[in-house]
């Protein structure tokens, strides 16, 4: 990393792209601690989705609105700040830029459907049924202003071009 202005790092891809594992792995090579997207969601949004529903525009919007409380929280108080959230819509990520927008940098994990598809059949534990990840492909805009990813690498390899590219 280069600045040493605060910025919020946002992990974004669809379910099972890898933002936990990224986050987690960029957390502890930078010292800027992680948390999960899943984490703000509400019981509503959680039970949707174990039930088999997709989330829709305003079901994230109170989510993505905590998130960027979060983000907005750290930076203000001048900590950097990495989280893993889906961010699939443009209008999502401007969500979550609400007033921070220059202290924010996504890194967007690409990856193809049949490479998600897979690592969801072996992920465990997990609210999020791999029978929605169409639905997430189909609601994804690639970000144009992100650092991309391809995620057909190792977590370990994916990190360090991360750091290198960071602001």
């Amino acid at each position: 990393m280069k600045t040493t202005q605060p910025i919020a790092i946002i992990i974004m891809g669809v379910s099972g792209s890898g933002k936990t594992t990224i986050g987690e792995l960029l957390s502890s090579k930078t010292n800027i601690p992680f948390a999960d997207g899943d984490s703000f969601h509400p019981q509503k949004n959680i039970d949707k989705m174990v039930a088999g529903h997709p989330l829709n525009d305003q079901d994230r919007l109170g989510w993505l609105q905590e998130i960027n409380k979060f983000c907005t929280k750290n930076i203000k108080q001048g900590k950097s700040c990495i989280v893993a959230c889906s961010a699939l819509k443009q209008s999502y990520r401007a969500i979550l830029q609400n007033g921070i927008k220059e202290q924010m940098v996504f890194v967007y994990l690409l990856g193809t459907f049949e490479l998600i598809q897979e690592r969801l059949g072996k992920r465990k534990s997990h609210f999020m049924p791999a029978s929605l990840l169409k639905s997430q492909f189909e609601a994804l805009q690639p970000p144009k202003d992100a650092i991309t990813m391809d995620i057909d690498n190792t977590p370990t390899a994916i990190v360090e071009k991360i750091v290198e590219q960071l602001p």
